[in-house]
């Protein structure tokens, strides 16, 4: 295929060549050009290329074009990623009906459907032809002969290209994606056997390890909406790419003929490897588990913990997050079990020094955990690198099929075998083996190849036990994993993995050791000075920069679908509520010195969520700014830890989720142990504040603790800081503090009174009416008296010869239309106040979104508005969408004995008459159907979406009756 530009306005085409429609492709076109008005939105079309005009078209590369890997938005440009460079692996399943052969990526570049400021000006200098044209072979190779001219006097450019750290990442050689749309390379060959060949679906793939999915979701979306024969050639054609990052190798071998005849078996040995998107990073950079249960490298140590400081030969391991582990941890394994069945895992680290610790973790971790899943689960300890110093490296085999755990595993989890002739899966797999050490790289894949081969031999006594002896097999078998070894050490730890020279040939030589004290030396320099940059890529192309929106594509339909999904949230959803416990304190810099009993729980709750902020954690000195110390934040941890184990009467257990700070400002987060909460990769600091955002089932929260600016009259100032808060504040994928459904704000806002102690004169009120600060937000009623400033342990106002004003300076606002706040007061002792410590208590409607409803729903709302009448164009049918309330026009309290709804106030009223046709009955056999609430207006916002399908009104319904005059008893009925 070719990439085209036109300007004025700029467009990109994607066509396919004469070569590809020769080969049976559809003669098609992906048109691509930036959204009005939206740097973060594209239009796209797919057009038959006889559709598309490129008389005035310059073609933008002289190279084939492999495919698209999506679009991304970098700095307010929108760029198309296409693939300009790859070469055929081979085939790795011969046998299938359809070749699944797999492609390395050599080079990636990013086209700009902004601007032209970063256009190749060498490549375009001059327009080529049409396509009719351009594909002639003399063209082309003139074009080559004045590029490699150019290249040597062209000037270097001024600025880099905004996406130079995606184009070295993407082609380092490390990516791979499939070769035709039959096939999906994320998914493991039982997955893929289970599917329906003749359905093959280029959108059914492992999310887990498509790491351009977030910049190819967009498109993937589009594909979707298109028709079913439209979906096909889209696929036919292989302009969507989905890649994988990790390894492929793909060996063909002769093997020993069978006594029947003379001709040699050739068989095909093929490793894939894929690294997990989900967590992923540099050595350092990322370690261990995040709370939705995703490891780094995916099989790392699940457990939280992380390498500060400067790294050289000694490993200084920190477990962070002791209490929120084991959520974590059974997350990550309910994701394996789910997929592989049985899971036994193997972990690799020393029983001494820094491993010791981990190990420890691990194994308790491990048996909470079988008390969930029994038998499914369990672990076998083994010290690598102990067992190599006993016996070398000759011994770590014979070692590992001596334990019964590993062979008796080996033998109950067995491998997946198909027929070749129907594909049918004749056994399958029916576990798997979770090998980690510490990286997940030299020791996991020493004993993963070992593993292999084991299970290999389990395979060829099966089908041909002569087939056991030949050395090419195992020579080939080794050179595989040696590698993929290599290959994964490169993208993780940046230099080739250790013990590799023993992989390949079986022994321990000098040169070996050599290389691998080289290799030692360069991952130091490597991981310690060089990745971070890396991971800032690696961030940006799986979209987890807090400051990058996603790419949508413009489809007002689908908007419109959207939007109505939205507005029908009950239809596909059930609600439940939640208690959430608010509190603030400035510390002033001190430690705990009194009980915490009186502040976390003044009243007899247990509330599922408990969300603490603090200031002046430790004391604002330049050298904290420069250097915070994070002892402060631990001893307060610690000390509320210890409260909430040992309160009184206590009915639940409590874990701290996160806990965050910047310099004097801390959050911490805790809940329920058996609470659900997702999304919690999510926080940020900027200018005084610290902000922790979650999922608590499908509903967002955000939460922010801050400290603004001091000083009685800096009212400008302080809003100078909300404004700088809520712009500067970002998380994943481009969410922001208003993206939340519910906001709540636990600070000190160091607003003052403009008059002595008169609440009428508070500034915040002020700001809030003005709409200079906190738009929206709301907050409780202030009963209680100013929390600004007491004397040191007294309940007495400030009596230094500063004689500071009293305050509400400590404010909890809050905004979301399902959050009831039920208290809001300060910690009191005795009916004294006796400290400067805010807590507020709320109440919030979370709903459990039923996703295959929710499908349904969104197909049933497409296919109405896609319907149109005759001579109804679509944008007319747009502009008059409204929901009916009913097939008809009809008013239900339109009736012949009440016109118009009008019932006179003395008249005897028999209610059940009121209810024929009234759509807050809902029928009981609607598949679509909300589940009952107290709720009046919930009630009314089912009855809205209970009439399908959704059809256009031509004409508004009727008025609802006018109020009546007569008096109060009207009213009442």
């Amino acid at each position: 295929m070719h990439l085209y530009l036109v300007e004025s306005p700029r467009i990109l085409y994607l066509v396919t060549s004469s070569q590809e429609e020769t080969n049976g492709r559809p003669r098609r076109a992906l048109v691509f050009r930036a959204a009005e008005g939206n740097p973060h939105q594209a239009v796209v079309e797919f057009l038959l290329k006889d559709q598309v005009n490129l008389s005035s078209a310059v073609r933008l590369t002289s190279r084939i074009v492999k495919g698209c890997l999506g679009l991304i938005s970098v700095a307010d440009d929108l760029f198309l990623a296409v693939i300009t460079s790859a070469t055929d692996i081979g085939n790795t399943r011969p046998t299938a009906d359809s070749a699944e052969s797999v492609a390395k990526i050599h080079e990636v570049n990013f086209y700009c459907l902004t601007s032209s400021v970063w256009d190749d000006l060498s490549l375009i200098g001059d327009s080529l032809p049409s396509p009719t044209y351009a594909e002639q072979v003399d063209v082309m190779s003139m074009r080559e002969m004045r590029d490699s001219y150019q290249q040597s006097s062209a000037p270097q450019p001024v600025f880099e290209h905004p996406c130079a750290a995606l184009k070295k990442i993407l082609a380092s050689g490390s990516f791979y994606y499939a070769l035709g749309p039959h096939w999906d390379i994320s998914s493991r060959l039982a997955e893929r056997l289970s599917r329906d060949s003749d359905a093959a679906d280029l959108g059914a793939f492992d999310e887990r390890f498509v790491w351009n999915e977030y910049i190819v979701r967009s498109l993937i979306d589009f594909r979707e909406r298109l028709d079913m024969q439209e979906r096909e050639e889209l696929d036919r054609c292989q302009f969507i790419v989905l890649a994988i990052q990790g390894y492929v190798g793909v060996f063909t071998i002769p093997l020993p003929a069978p006594p029947t005849n003379g001709a040699p078996t050739i068989a095909t040995l093929s490793l894939i490897s894929r690294l997990g998107a989900k967590r992923a990073g540099t050595r350092f950079n990322t370690r261990g588990v995040d709370d939705d249960g995703n490891t780094a490298n995916f099989v790392e140590v699940y457990l939280f913990w992380e390498q500060q400081g400067l790294q050289t030969f000694g490993q200084r391991i920190q477990i962070t997050r002791p209490q929120a582990s084991q959520p974590a941890f059974e997350r990550h394994f309910a994701h394996l079990t789910e997929q592989y069945g049985y899971v036994h895992a193997i972990n690799l680290l020393g029983s001494k020094d820094a491993e010791a610790s981990l190990t420890s973790a691990y194994a308790r971790h491990l048996h909470i955990a079988k008390g969930v899943w029994g038998d499914d689960i369990d672990i076998t300890h083994f010290d690598f690198h102990q067992a190599v110093r006993l016996a070398g490296h000759d011994s770590i085999m014979r070692d590992l099929r001596r334990l019964s755990s590993i062979s008796d595993n080996m033998d109950r989890f067995g491998f997946t075998m198909c027929d070749v002739a129907s594909n049918e899966i004749i056994t399958e797999q029916k576990g798997v083996f979770r090998t980690n050490c510490l990286d997940c790289l030299d020791r996991t894949n020493f004993v993963q190849d070992i593993l292999s081969r084991t299970s290999l031999e389990q395979y060829l006594l099966l089908v041909r036990r002569e087939w056991l002896n030949p050395n090419a097999l195992w020579s080939y078998h080794r050179e595989l994993w040696a590698e993929n070894g290599d290959a994964l050490s490169r993208i993780y730890a940046g230099t080739g993995a250790l013990n590799t020279s023993f992989t390949r040939s079986g022994k321990r030589t000098l040169a070996g050791v050599l290389s691998d004290a080289t290799k030692s030396v360069s991952r130091a320099y490597i991981n310690n000075f060089q990745d971070k940059g890396k991971q800032i890529a690696i961030d940006m192309l799986l979209g987890n920069l807090s400051n990058q929106t996603q790419v949508t594509i413009f489809d007002p339909i689908h908007d419109s679908v959207r939007a109505a999904l939205d507005a029908r949230l009950s239809e596909y959803s059930i609600a439940r509520t939640c208690t959430i416990f608010v509190g603030t304190w400035n510390l002033n810099g001190r430690p705990p010195s009194e009980s915490l009993i009186p502040w976390l729980f003044p009243r007899e709750s247990t509330p599922d969520v408990m969300v603490l902020g603090f200031q002046e954690i430790v004391p604002l000195t330049a050298q904290q700014i420069v250097q915070t110390d994070p002892e402060k934040k631990r001893i307060w941890e610690n000390k509320i830890v210890d409260t909430l184990d040992r309160r009184p009467n206590k009915k639940c257990d409590y874990i701290l989720l996160r806990s965050e700070q910047l310099v004097g400002t801390a959050l911490l987060v805790f809940k329920r142990r058996n609470a659900r909460f997702t999304g919690l990769r999510g926080m940020s600091g900027n200018k005084g504040a610290v902000s922790i955002r979650l999922e608590y089932y499908d509903t967002s929260f955000c939460f922010i603790t801050a400290h603004l600016a001091a000083g009685h009259t800096n009212v400008d100032e302080r809003n100078v800081d909300y404004h700088t808060i809520i712009n500067g504040l970002h998380f994943l994928r481009g969410k922001t503090i208003d993206s939340h459904d519910n906001v709540i704000w636990l600070a000190d806002t160091n607003y003052h009174d403009a008059l002595d102690m008169l609440f009428a004169a508070d500034q915040l009120n002020f700001v809030m009416d003005a709409g200079t600060a906190f738009s929206g937000y709301t907050e409780g009623p202030v009963l209680f008296r100013p929390t600004y400033k007491y004397d040191l342990g007294t309940d007495s106002y400030d009596t230094s010869e500063k004689m500071r004003i009293p305050a509400w300076t400590d404010r909890i606002l809050y905004r979301g239309s399902k959050l009831d706040q039920s208290v809001y007061s300060v910690r009191s002792s005795g009916g004294q106040i006796i400290g400067l410590v805010l807590y507020a208590a709320f109440r919030a409607t979370v709903h459990i979104i039923d996703h295959a409803k929710k499908a349904a729903l969104s197909h049933l709302l497409a296919e109405s508005v896609m319907s149109t009448a005759p001579g109804e164009t679509l944008d007319e049918k747009l502009a008059a969408l409204t929901f009916s309330h009913s097939k008809t026009t009809e008013a239900w309290w339109d009736t012949p004995d009440h016109p118009n709804g009008v019932i006179p106030a003395s008249a005897d009223i028999d209610l059940s008459t009121l209810q024929r046709g009234n759509p807050f009955d809902s029928p009981l056999d609607s598949p679509l159907s909300a589940s009952p609430s107290s709720s009046d207006e919930e009630l009314f916002n089912n009855a809205l979406a209970l009439q399908t399908p959704m059809i256009p009104a031509k004409r508004p319904p009727p008025p609802p009756p006018p109020r009546s005059k007569v008096g109060d008893s009207s009213a009442e009925v």
